[in-house]
């Protein structure tokens, strides 16, 4: 079995700090940190697959209404602005139950890496 974890990954979610500034504020995810960061788009009535990764956990950010969460045997609805945190080796699964694509963004702590995911179930059969 091929290690996957070569870099650092939180076990917990880390700490989001939130700036005010004259114009407004902001909400930093990670700060000078080594992370990879995705911007995911499901269409309509399409999920990805349930998987697991050994080498990375991963901060979901909600930014469309719709989307469908599973991790472990919990599956949750969020909303647009919600936070998911991930843990490495935690079985998860975006869908999207909209009319409209749905989009999240990923904020993944380690090494992120196609090799390392292990998928449980797949509709695209890979």
């Amino acid at each position: 079995m091929t290690n996957y974890v070569t870099k650092l990954i939180p076990s917990e979610k880390p700490d989001i700090s939130f700036v005010e500034r004259p114009w407004g504020s902001f909400r930093q995810f990670a700060f000078n940190e080594d992370c990879t960061v995705s911007l995911m788009s499901v269409l309509p009535g399409q999920r990805l697959s349930l998987q697991s990764h050994t080498g990375r956990a991963e901060l979901w950010i909600v930014i469309d209404d719709g989307a469908l969460v599973q991790i472990g045997d919990i599956v949750k609805e969020y909303k647009s602005g919600d936070e998911v945190w991930i843990p490495a080796n935690e079985r998860h699964r975006l869908s999207c139950t909209g009319d409209k694509p749905v989009r999240v963004m990923e904020v993944a702590f380690g090494n992120w890496q196609q090799e390392d995911i292990k998928r449980y179930d797949d509709d695209y059969i890979r």
